[in-house]
């Protein structure tokens, strides 16, 4: 008689409970039904073949256990596929939004683009009406040079007009002095003119000639005199200093003692004649020639 418990303790630890159980149950089903039609022969070759598919269910089981594991290790590298994909889902939100920020700063500079593009338009705009205003202020520039050319040759002609009517102002105020001044200065002064008044040429002291607009020898007493003068329209205490400093100190009377005489129509102060006298100037105005 076949020990069916037997089978089961040999299997259970190789195919586990259930199925040991299971195998020893026909087994013992197996070994009834054959007690009565089956060889020890035919016995021997169906242990065989029990053997046989316990080894198979064995192997069965091993790649069963390969697979779990491979099953595992797929899993686990599923789930860090998962993980990846997690993460790259992530780095492309935030992409996203770098690139939505991104487009919002490219709108931003396209629109500030516009904006100088406008300003500089504008600015163009504001250069070629300064470079027009500038050509217009150089038209009236050269408008302006041109009168004030005009003025100018004006202004000379006038100038001349002018000098021309001092020189003959000057020339008949000192004309008068040479008629007038031989009598003032023997009254006023005791001199006596040896020779007419006339406009002559003094050399100063650096040896140059000068002209002076009144000159003539005198005599007062013993002393020997050399009577130099000049004429002004109007005299003022500038002009007698300047008599005195550049004309009258750079003369030589060739060892006559020089006498200086001025003669005005007008001074431009009522001192003026005071100051004169100050300075030992003889001053006569026009009225006291008649």
């Amino acid at each position: 008689m076949i020990n069916t418990f037997k089978i089961y303790e040999e299997f259970i630890s190789i195919i586990g409970d259930e199925a040991a159980r299971k195998l020893a149950s026909v087994l013992g089903a197996i070994y009834e039904d054959l007690q009565n039609t089956v060889t020890k022969v035919e016995f021997t070759e169906l242990r065989s073949s029990v053997q046989e598919l316990t080894e198979a269910q064995k192997r069965t089981e091993q790649r069963v256990d390969t697979l779990a594991l491979r099953m595992e290790e797929l899993a686990e590298a599923q789930k860090r596929t998962e993980q990846r994909v997690d993460t790259l889902a992530l780095r492309m939100e935030e992409l996203a939004e770098a690139q939505k920020r991104t487009e919002q700063r490219v709108d931003t500079l396209a629109l500030r683009m516009e904006e100088l593009a406008e300003a500089q338009k504008r600015t163009e705009q504001r250069v070629d009406t300064l470079a027009l205003r500038m050509e217009e202020l150089a038209e009236a520039q050269k408008r302006t040079e041109q009168s004030i050319l005009r003025l100018s040759e004006r202004l000379d002609d006038t100038n001349k007009q002018l000098g021309g009517l001092a020189m003959t102002v000057g020339y008949t105020l000192e004309n008068q002095a040479y008629r007038a001044l031989p009598a003032l200065l023997r009254r006023d002064y005791g001199i006596e003119l040896e020779e007419p008044l006339i406009r002559d040429y003094l050399t100063d002291q650096k040896g140059r000639e000068v002209e002076v607009n009144i000159l003539g020898r005198a005599q007062r007493g013993e002393t020997a005199l050399l009577v130099v003068g000049e004429s002004k329209a109007q005299l003022s205490k500038r002009d007698i200093d300047r008599f005195l400093s550049r004309r009258l100190a750079q003369l030589s009377g060739d060892g006559r003692r020089l006498f200086p005489v001025l003669v005005t129509h007008m001074v431009s102060a009522r001192d003026v004649m005071d100051y004169a006298r100050s300075k030992e100037v003889a001053l006569y105005l026009s009225y006291q020639f008649d």
